[in-house]
């Protein structure tokens, strides 16, 4: 879509003399073209086009072991608690892959007006009233106990990737996943976009 806007105010600059300003009706068709594939393109996508590998300092970014070893022990804040908790609780058991995806999903949400704007406000969404949990772990009335240090070294050092600027390539835009052995009614209702080890990933629209 950026593309297309670029060639768009190309195809448009080329019809405008070069000695001649550019007229109003011109700059209104410029905009025009601008908000629509802005529109079409959602904010997902524009994400990955814009946000390369290395940002923020992730560099060489690759889903295996072999990077994650690479990866010094993570740190962070509040956020990044919050994520790698949620990574540890709903997804250790998960292929490095799948850890990505998870996150991606609760990025997702932390930018679409849905939601909470913050990796802890979309973590802990509902916590603490019946049935409202968007995150079965926080609710399902087992303590938050990390047993697992090795796996909460993995993810604590994804929450970390995905902070700094990792690019979300994985499940184009999702905002919900659930596990291959249910099919909770509100699937219907969103367009499946990946299936990632035991999760299937899912964004606002209709069919598969």
């Amino acid at each position: 879509m950026i593309r297309t806007i670029v060639f768009a105010v190309a195809t448009l600059a080329a019809t405008v003399p070069a000695h001649a300003d550019m007229s109003q009706t011109a700059i209104g068709r410029l905009v025009k073209l601008e908000q629509r594939a802005l529109r079409d393109a959602g904010a997902a996508h524009i994400n990955r086009m814009i946000t390369p590998a290395s940002a923020g300092g992730v560099q060489g970014l690759s889903y295996d072991t072999a990077w994650l070893s690479s990866q010094p022990k993570a740190t962070g804040g509040t956020q990044w608690q919050c994520l790698a908790e949620a990574l540890y609780f709903e997804a250790r058991g998960e292929s490095l892959e799948g850890q990505f995806a998870v996150a991606e999903v609760i990025l997702n949400r932390v930018d679409s007006s849905r939601y909470p704007d913050s990796v802890c406000g979309v973590v802990k969404q509902g916590t603490g009233r019946k049935n409202a949990c968007q995150f079965s772990y926080s609710c399902d009335g087992h303590p938050e106990n990390i047993s697992e240090p090795a796996a909460w070294n993995r993810v604590a050092k994804v929450a970390k990737a995905m902070l700094s600027g990792a690019p979300r390539a994985l499940t184009e835009g999702a905002t919900h996943y659930h596990t291959t052995a249910v099919s909770p009614g509100w699937s219907r209702k969103l367009t499946r976009t990946a299936r990632i080890g035991a999760h299937y990933f899912y964004r606002a629209g209709f069919g598969k």
